[in-house]
């Protein structure tokens, strides 16, 4: 049974990838449609991430109140209905009015099977379980470049994605009672996750040494990987000089790094800390980012984009499971609050940002940007690591000190 009710979650986070790759990917074709600027896929972006930050706010109250398993399925419900609203779009104010319930579906179903799975299953499955959103994601891309090559109709694969979702909500409905059962096991969140870190209970979460560090490091990670998806295509179309759909289908190919580097990612957890991996991957998306500022043919441009994708895949898993052993189990909820809060802030300003500096330039700055957002990760990730190991030096000599460090 649990079995069961892990593999609807799993295709719950596949639909939840779906929509995420779609509007970079139709942009090119969209834009044209709608004679809009360059920069305007931008702003629905962050439209669609401001809905999603409020989401996750409130997600909480609004999961004790009626249930994982209905939450999910309305949300989904919810994603399935603004998807069909971008088919029928007749204008860019309708596109505005449909990023709304997209995002709002969004971040409940991102924060309440997150949450979820930290209960009910242990600690590989987070990286899998993000494994599962990046088939959604890279397969978005493969869908709307189908339709974009075959009949030059990016309504006909938001249509197409919509009745994947539909038939999800579906499938969501019919299995409610499997979470209604399950969360009267419900356990402890992170209790398999060992860790000798204890802060006081009055201290607020925000100060507690080294948190901010790793709020900035997720929101630049998720500035990274949401900036790719967005703009990837369009650099592709106008630097490297790609056909749309065939730009499309190149950045599932990022999407697909992210995908595979997060199921193998789930087998090497067995093996080697978290702490490592997060470092292998920073250096491996920087590696990628810098192949695609190089002069090179496009092959060369899609192999960056591949390695980037798999640089990128075991860090925000990895982070996230690695809260409770860097600041307390008894913080960990809270802390984990803040930092996804800073990662949707990343999703939603700095591509949008990306796109402002693009318009006002050229898209050629696209992969300079990426580098530099790859290099900041990079330092605040390992300055974050030197800190947290001073403290552990600090608390083996004064168990306790050094909790309340502004940083």
């Amino acid at each position: 049974m649990a079995l069961f009710l892990l593999i609807i979650i799993y295709l719950a986070f596949i639909s939840l990838g779906l929509p995420d790759s779609l509007l970079g990917s139709a942009w090119p074709v969209m834009q044209k449609d709608f004679g809009a600027p360059l920069e305007t896929a931008g702003f629905l972006f962050m439209a669609i991430a401001g809905c999603t930050i409020i989401s996750s706010l409130i997600s909480g109250r609004v999961l004790r109140r009626f249930g994982t398993g209905r939450v999910t399925l309305v949300s989904c419900l919810m994603t399935a209905v603004s998807l069909l609203g971008f088919h029928f779009a007749p204008s860019l104010l309708w596109l505005i009015v449909c990023t709304i319930p997209l995002g709002l579906g969004a971040g409940a179903v991102d924060s309440g099977l997150n949450d979820y799975v930290a209960v009910h299953y242990k600690a590989h499955h987070m990286s899998w379980l993000h494994c599962f959103w990046g088939i959604g994601a890279t397969a978005g891309p493969l869908v709307m470049s189908y339709f974009i090559s075959g009949k030059n109709s990016w309504r006909t694969g938001y249509l197409a994605i919509a009745g994947l979702q539909f038939a999800l909500v579906v499938i969501l409905f019919f299995t409610l009672p499997l979470w209604n059962r399950r969360q009267e096991n419900r356990k402890e969140p992170n209790d398999s996750v060992e860790s000798n870190v204890e802060v006081p209970r009055q201290i607020k979460p925000v100060n507690i040494q080294g948190v901010k560090l790793a709020m900035v490091t997720f929101l630049l990670y998720c500035g990274v990987e949401a900036a790719v998806g967005l703009w990837g295509s369009s650099f592709l179309v106008n630097v490297k000089e790609l056909t749309a759909g065939t730009a499309a289908g190149w950045v599932s190919f990022y999407y697909g790094g992210i995908t595979i580097g997060r199921f193998i990612t789930g087998f090497i957890t067995f093996k080697m800390n978290n702490q490592t991996l997060i470092r292998i991957g920073q250096f491996t998306a920087l590696a990628g980012a810098i192949l695609i500022v190089l002069p090179l043919s496009s092959i060369f441009s899609l192999a960056g984009f591949i390695i980037v994708g798999l640089g990128l895949a075991p860090i925000f898993p990895c982070m996230l499971h690695e809260t409770p052993a860097r600041f307390g189990k008894q913080h960990s909820q809270t802390i984990m609050g803040y930092q996804m809060a800073l990662a949707y802030t990343g999703s939603t300003f700095m591509p949008p940002l990306l796109g402002f500096i693009a318009t006002h330039s050229t898209i050629h700055v696209f992969p300079y940007w990426i580098v530099v957002l790859v290099g900041a990760m990079l330092f605040t990730s390992e300055r974050l690591n030197r800190l947290l190991k001073k403290k552990g030096l600090m608390e083996t000599k004064n168990p306790g000190a050094g909790d309340i460090i502004q940083m």
